[in-house]
């Protein structure tokens, strides 16, 4: 095949993909002759294209409607691929609002049952809130956690918290699943949520989710300090945190992220 082919053919598989993504029909699928349309190409090279993507895993066809839907390899590599765009850009994004700040700012994942730090940028202060990558602590009672938790249902968080001791390790900390749900279920209309005193005594933290193009929540944003330092600005570091999170989540492929009212989960 000459390059030239070699080359058309990748902009037509390129371009299938990215039809595939953007479709909005009602089965979540494309047939050869809507995506021929939709191109502007002979349905014979559409279907040559399509037969190739199915054969390496990126498509697959459904049997009912016959039509093609972008397949769970496209995903898994999409979301590989976000990961490693939220390393390579959430620190300089995060330097920015340390500065605005003068606090510690976390980038956290999902962990099984507990949230995993897997970057931070500090300020340089005497006092500050402890974190580090690496470091993994309690979904249930961080921000991080109930940022990253915010999309569960109740069912959800008793099977994934199922064999969770809910220690109270500070005064304000959940001690079951449901009084952990009732505290997401404050903080979900807004998007966000302020934790007084749940992981440690005297810690206020504040944490948004960041999500990706599917709209799925990948990571969280998260400034923690000491509540008497922190107190004060506490509603206007939400503000900031969520329009970070909205950066990053943009980053992902995800769309604008609207501003809510600030809740604090007591």
């Amino acid at each position: 095949m000459a390059a030239a082919e070699r080359g058309t053919s990748l902009r037509r598989g390129i371009a299938i993909l990215d039809a595939l993504a953007s479709s909005a029909s009602p089965q979540g699928t494309l047939g050869v002759v809507r995506l021929a349309e939709i191109l502007g190409t002979d349905k014979s090279q559409v279907s040559r294209s399509l037969k190739i993507l199915a054969e390496e895993g990126f498509v697959e066809r459904d049997p009912t409607s016959l039509g093609y839907r972008l397949s769970s390899r496209f995903f898994a590599l999409a979301s590989v691929a976000g990961e490693q765009r939220l390393l390579a850009i959430g620190p300089s994004l995060m330097a920015g609002l340390v500065a605005r700040l003068n606090e510690r700012v976390h980038l956290s994942v999902l962990q099984g049952r507990d949230v995993l730090t897997v970057a931070t940028e500090s300020p340089n202060r005497a006092i500050e809130a402890a974190g580090w990558v690496g470091r993994t602590n309690p979904a249930y009672c961080t921000s991080s956690g109930r940022a990253l938790l915010l999309d569960h249902s109740l069912d959800e968080l008793k099977r994934l918290l199922s064999t969770v001791e809910f220690k109270r390790l500070a005064p304000g900390g959940p001690r079951t699943v449901g009084e952990l749900y009732r505290k997401i279920e404050a903080a979900r209309p807004y998007g966000y949520a302020i934790v007084e005193q749940e992981f440690e005594p005297g810690l206020l933290a504040v944490a948004a989710p960041v999500r990706n193009f599917q709209g799925r929540i990948v990571a969280a944003v998260n400034v923690s300090a000491p509540a008497y330092r922190f107190a004060p600005r506490v509603k206007m570091a939400a503000r900031e945190i969520v329009v970070l999170a909205g950066e990053l989540s943009a980053s992902l492929g995800f769309g604008p992220v609207e501003r809510g009212q600030v809740v604090k989960a007591s």
